[in-house]
């Protein structure tokens, strides 16, 4: 049976490796995690496993693409495998570099090694620079490089995060290829459940729900348990579940922390309406955005409402 690693020795902190990957730049972000063991994983399935089974204290992975949208196979892993809680999250800006062996030049490049979602991602500077190349695809960002560094792939170039010029002797062809400028990928830190993060106003909460059944209006019915609380989802993706067609969870990001009690009042609405509700956990939002509601829904008037129907309860006058 595997244990909790020993809390004498260093924490230990799973992300998707090698070394240089984006994973990495999102753990390089957590003040605890430095100066700590990092474990280097090849999926997020092993990395969540790692946290479940005790090799891990906690384990780095990408939840969402400010393009391409939510992570399924993230999603879909912190569905699945219970014991797992989302204690932060981390942004880090996407983008790439074409990078060659020692001493090649962008004359020289005709097959490119990519990740297809990287590729995709870069094709509007590849059209306009090497318009005659030829995709090669890749399992990932560095093993695109490292297979064309070690004679693994034929490919004359990768594309790959610019971290991994830190780590390996590679030609920078290019760099600043991604067509968009402005896009991110949002990074959770997970752990196994234990103590909330503190709210600080300025917090997300994420959860799992499913529908009771298929009926006209069953999807409003949900999301109305957090805006007649005025709570703001700023995530919802629709993830299948897998026994039958047309059987959805929802994933959610929603602005607050379970102890504001705009959020517990939705929480244990939400609870009474779906047959499963997965807690994922509270934690700071990345970019420490303050999060704004009207007066109607601050905690005292929620304290108030309840003091108000005590005192119904026990005869107390109604003012």
């Amino acid at each position: 049976m595997s244990t909790a690693p020993d809390s004498a020795a260093r924490r230990t902190y799973s992300y998707l490796g090698p070394a240089g990957t984006f994973t990495e730049a999102a753990l390089a972000q957590v003040a605890e995690a430095r100066d700590q063991q990092w474990r280097s994983v090849r999926n997020v399935g092993e990395a969540l496993a790692d946290v479940v089974e005790g090799r891990s204290d906690a384990a780095m992975i990408a939840i969402e693409n400010s393009i391409d949208g939510g992570v399924s196979t993230a999603q879909d892993a912190l569905a699945t495998m219970p014991g797992l809680q989302i204690v932060g999250e981390y942004l880090v800006p996407v983008n790439f570099v074409l990078v060659g062996r020692p001493g090649t030049t962008l004359a020289d490049v005709s097959l490119v090694a990519a990740h297809p979602v990287a590729y995709a991602q870069c094709l509007h500077w590849l059209s306009a620079h090497l318009p005659a190349h030829a995709h090669l695809p890749a399992a990932s960002n560095v093993a695109a490089a490292l297979d064309m560094l070690d004679g693994s792939s034929n490919a004359d170039a990768a594309i790959a995060p610019p971290g991994i010029l830190e780590h390996h002797d590679l030609e920078p062809l290019a760099e600043a290829i991604g067509d968009n400028p402005n896009a991110v990928t949002r990074f959770v830190l997970v752990s196994r459940p234990g103590a909330l993060p503190a709210p600080t106003g300025a917090d997300k909460t994420s959860i799992i729900a499913e529908l009771p059944d298929d009926h006209p209006g069953a999807l409003l019915e949900l999301l109305e348990q957090f805006s007649t609380r005025g709570i703001n989802l700023s995530l919802i993706e629709s993830r299948p579940i897998g026994d039958a067609l047309g059987r959805y969870r929802f994933v959610i990001d929603a602005d607050g922390h379970i102890e504001n009690e705009r959020m517990a009042d939705a929480l244990l609405g939400l609870r009474r309406f779906s047959p499963r509700v997965l807690f994922l956990g509270s934690y700071p939002r990345a970019d420490r955005s303050i999060v704004h509601y009207p007066d109607r829904y601050a905690d005292e008037v929620f304290v108030e409402a309840r003091d108000w129907l005590r005192g119904l309860l026990a005869g107390e006058p109604a003012d």
